[in-house]
């Protein structure tokens, strides 16, 4: 997962593999690993208020998360169903899906979090 803003990456957090993601792991990732990377760099952006956009998947859209944050006051931004067109981050997440795909099937799989890595800086 990664979460950035205007500024740059926030976090990422490479999920295991066997991992599967679902409203827990999601809230679990919000509370002890974003809200934690934002107060270290980006001090004082937690107070002045959050603008989030994620898409309509059910993970973000279950309850659990909802909660937590609306707990939190952070301003969700709507996103339309069916529309790929705004969701500006899935045009990179190609190339490395395909990447990971690729190396994949040669038993490589530390590549893909390294892959990330290097294309977000």
């Amino acid at each position: 997962m990664i979460f950035f803003d205007i500024n740059g990456v926030i976090l990422r957090w490479p999920v295991p593999i066997g991992t599967t993601i679902n409203a827990q792991y999601y809230k679990k990732v919000l509370q002890d690993k974003l809200r934690p990377a934002i107060r270290k760099k980006r001090p004082g952006l937690l107070e002045s208020g959050i603008l989030f956009h994620h898409d309509n998947a059910p993970v973000h859209t279950a309850r659990a998360v909802t909660d937590v944050l609306a707990g939190y006051k952070w301003e969700l931004l709507e996103h339309p169903r069916y529309s790929p067109d705004l969701a500006p981050f899935s045009s990179h997440q190609d190339p490395l899906k395909s990447l990971f795909l690729r190396l994949n099937q040669f038993g490589v799989i530390v590549l893909e979090t390294e892959s990330i890595r290097s294309y977000c800086s």
